[in-house]
């Protein structure tokens, strides 16, 4: 498993310091909508692994980081670039569009 588990304590270093673009997974674990989208998730990790990171943050454990980023449905996916927010997705999507978040 290619994910990092994002939480408040290890937020700066893995996702604002990080020398490539990050995709943020907000999901939990009762949302089916966010285990469908979990494989393709996972399979971004592993074929982008060098060229970007992905994390995966569970709005349950982490309330304060999804305050923060106003996430209001799960699941949602947000690309942190330079340590600004560049996109964003909330639902299920087709990997080519994920794909392409980490793109622009």
């Amino acid at each position: 498993m290619a994910t990092v588990k994002i939480t408040r304590d290890n937020f700066d270093k893995e996702v604002l310091n990080s020398k490539e673009p990050v995709l943020l997974d907000f999901w939990a674990s009762w949302c089916g909508p966010c285990r469908m989208v979990a494989p393709t998730v996972e399979e971004i990790s592993e074929e982008m692994k060098g060229s970007a990171k992905v994390g995966k943050i569970n709005v349950d454990e982490e309330t304060e980081l999804a305050s923060q980023f106003r996430v209001m449905s799960i699941p949602t996916l947000m690309v942190i670039k330079d340590g600004k927010v560049s996109a964003t997705a909330v639902g299920v999507r087709p990997k080519q569009d994920i794909v392409r978040m980490l793109e622009v």
